[in-house]
């Protein structure tokens, strides 16, 4: 099955790619691979969430997690516009995740594990990949988490 037709069976769609909002672009391409800059959950413009993960009054880790899925939704599409469309990413290489944080807050796998397992449902056994999940104090507009990726690209 593609991984077009995975993402249709999953009842999912690629969003449009949020225009960068400083001195960058969505995502690279270089030889046979293609980096994203970090990738916010921005669904229509707005963010999902705001805050910190695991503070007080702060965004649960349910909700970073729903965040993480869509964050990556967002990285998918800038990787899939810059490969040339998403049947053209042969192997999801590296996710790297950051989470905003509160200091006692040790859960960043778990966040993570959204975006991983939606990688894999999108793209079979391409979506298998290494990760690192790191906690941070802050992350841009105040976001609960932002995710990067590296994929492989045919030619």
């Amino acid at each position: 099955m593609s991984h077009s037709a995975r993402l249709a069976a999953a009842g999912l769609t690629l969003p449009v790619v949020a225009s960068p909002v400083g001195s960058y672009v969505p995502a690279l391409r270089y030889g046979d691979l293609v980096t994203t800059s970090g990738q916010l959950p921005f669904v229509d413009g707005a963010l999902q969430a705001t805050g910190i993960v695991g503070a007080v009054g702060g965004v649960t880790p349910d909700v970073a997690a729903h965040c993480a899925r869509t964050a990556v939704l967002n990285a998918v599409a800038a990787a899939a516009l810059a490969a040339g469309g998403i049947d053209a990413i042969t192997q999801v290489v590296k996710m790297t995740g950051f989470v905003a944080s509160a200091p006692d807050f040790g859960g960043q796998p778990a966040v993570m594990n959204a975006a991983s397992d939606l990688l894999t449902d999108i793209f079979g056994e391409a979506g298998r990949h290494t990760r690192s999940a790191v906690g941070v104090a802050a992350l841009p507009l105040g976001a609960p988490v932002e995710i990067e990726l590296t994929v492989a690209v045919g030619n």
